[in-house]
């Protein structure tokens, strides 16, 4: 099976978690896309067929810089050929913003309803403020991930 793992990023942290879900993929044999930079016109070339994005978040509950354009150009576009395929969201935030807390991965799993994927599981919330492993801290989580995917 083919997993797209979309990323946006501020300091780096949610790119490693990113790699390391990548890495944890791959190991347990699925063909994984991730590349911060690609572009719309990439994921659709890949032909995913299930979908992981991790994400940090900004200012005020915001996507990072660095995945808005793939943001906006998905949601513009809504390809059909995704829907119904399966999805989840990994957010990483600090829970001292209160209301904002993982408002970038909130923003993507509402672009993933649009898009109609159907959400494996429930999002992950890995909050700054209590770790400092979020990589790690991700695993038993992307383990639920890679059996929903195999079930």
């Amino acid at each position: 099976m083919k997993v797209a793992i979309l990323s946006g990023s501020v300091y780096g942290t949610a790119e490693e978690v990113a790699r390391h879900a990548k890495r944890i993929l791959d190991k347990a044999g699925f063909e994984t896309l991730h590349d911060p930079r690609a572009s719309l016109a990439d994921i659709q070339a890949f032909a995913p067929e299930a979908f992981l994005a991790v994400t940090s978040t900004t200012g005020m509950g915001e996507l990072p810089d660095n995945i808005q354009p793939l943001y906006y150009a998905i949601r513009d576009q809504l390809p059909a050929a995704w829907r119904g395929l399966p999805g989840a969201v990994i957010g990483l935030g600090d829970s001292s913003y209160g209301d904002t807390f993982c408002g970038g991965g909130e923003q993507l799993r509402e672009l993933f309803a649009e898009l109609g994927l159907r959400e494996l599981q429930p999002m992950l919330r890995l909050d700054s403020s209590e770790t400092v492993t979020p990589e790690t801290d991700a695993e038993p989580w992307l383990a639920e991930f890679i059996s929903a995917l195999k079930g």
